[in-house]
């Protein structure tokens, strides 16, 4: 029997107003070798100006799960660091869901809004600054259970929005497809994106992560807890040869990159996540090491709004 208090997911992506399902676009950059394969990106990028990316696909079940359980509470605490898109699009939700948020922010910006804190700051987020040492409490179960007690009426989200609920709303993407790709390529931070392919995309399909941080190892750990499975699929790995140096660090020939790459196809991308993806996806092309003739699929996740403070764009 349905629950009456449960929400329609077309009526939260509506009332959000989401551009669903989103474009696969071929391009076709100046890239050495491109010719001898099919290249698409799947542009979520374009879901929302706010709400972008695998942000939405990612809460989609959190919220849809909080607003059915929780009809008599409203009140959602998550965490991320000055530039965060999952802040920035959980805000936005909340404030379109009349949801109160709390957000946990790493480092104190409180005389130095970045301009995503400035967004949830005008949306009636409130914000709480810690510091980085406070912030790497935010997995330790002790340091949850506190969150809980301060905050009871809360359904506290993890950094970046990667839960075991947000694989499911990130597997349905592979529904959307087009076409039958042999590759599928993704940024890799937090996670989520790449268990949700693993779990939704054929055992035929390559699935290929773009690590953005320094964690081998770690990452497949992170990517293994959210979808246990993962470990008896073999169509998977993380390339760690991309990350520039580190989390968000932004080389000269990387900005290079990015540059080019909107000029050659009129796709917006970012330093610290999409560029990134299509840095590395461009050398793995020009070291062929995909077999000739696939048929690759780019996904694009959205993260713009996180460089607005370098003036990328």
């Amino acid at each position: 029997m349905t629950n009456p208090k449960e929400p329609c997911l077309s009526t939260l992506e509506n009332k959000l107003e989401l551009r669903l399902p989103t474009p696969e676009t071929a391009i076709f950059p100046q890239w050495e070798h491109i010719d001898e394969y099919s290249l698409y990106v799947k542009r979520d990028d374009l879901i929302h100006n706010t709400i972008s990316g695998n942000k939405w696909r990612k809460l989609k079940y959190q919220l849809k799960k909080f607003l059915t359980d929780n009809s008599d509470k409203a009140h959602i605490v998550s965490f991320g660091g000055g530039y965060s898109n999952h802040i920035h699009a959980l805000a936005h939700c909340c404030s379109k869901l009349g949801i109160k948020m709390t957000a946990i922010i790493r480092g104190n910006y409180q005389d130095r809004l970045t301009p995503m804190l400035h967004d949830i700051s005008n949306l009636g987020t409130d914000i709480k600054y810690v510091t980085k040492i406070e912030y790497k409490e935010r997995n330790n179960p002790a340091h949850l259970e506190a969150l809980k007690k301060q905050y009871p009426s809360a359904l506290i989200i993890p950094e970046g929005g990667s839960h075991k609920l947000a694989i499911p709303g990130l597997a349905e993407l592979v529904q959307e497809f087009n076409r039958d790709y042999d590759i599928v390529v993704c940024p890799v931070a937090s996670a989520g994106t790449l268990a949700g392919l693993i779990k939704a995309c054929p055992s035929i399909t390559q699935i290929h992560g773009i690590a953005m941080l320094k964690g081998q190892d770690y990452l497949e750990q992170e990517t293994v807890t959210l979808f246990q499975e993962a470990t008896r699929n073999d169509n998977w790995r993380i390339h760690h040869d991309f990350h520039c140096g580190g989390y968000a660090k932004r080389p000269a020939d990387l900005v290079k990159f990015c540059r080019e790459f909107m000029l050659q196809t009129q796709i917006p991308v970012e330093p610290t996540y999409s560029g990134k993806m299509f840095y590395g996806l461009k050398q793995l092309i020009q070291q062929k090491y995909f077999s000739k003739g696939a048929k690759i699929l780019a996904l694009h996740t959205g993260g713009l709004q996180g460089d607005r403070a370098n003036d990328f764009q």
